[in-house]
């Protein structure tokens, strides 16, 4: 029975539901540095005022998201195959 556990490999919506989070977990850490760089803060001339104060954030945490989903700077790779290592552990 525990060669049985230890060849099986995770289902095809395990691999998708990971490799999903990894990308969340890499766009959540790309926001905070875009945040730390000085990404969303009010510009001094043109700002958008309150409104652009408010909604700054939203545009980070995408522009992050589109970075990680394009590749970002590999982390949701490692992040998906050491949860994987995880997986096949169990």
């Amino acid at each position: 029975m525990m060669i049985s556990a230890l060849t099986q490999t995770p289902r095809p919506d395990v691999a998708n539901k990971l490799k999903a989070a990894a990308v969340e977990l890499e766009a959540t850490f790309l926001a905070e540095m875009l945040k730390a760089a000085g990404m969303g803060q009010a510009r001094q001339s043109f700002s958008g005022g309150a409104g652009e104060d408010q909604f700054s954030s939203f545009l980070v945490q995408q522009q992050a998201l589109q970075m990680a989903r394009a590749g970002g700077i590999g982390l949701s790779e490692t992040l998906f195959n050491a949860m994987m290592e995880k997986t096949d552990a169990e």
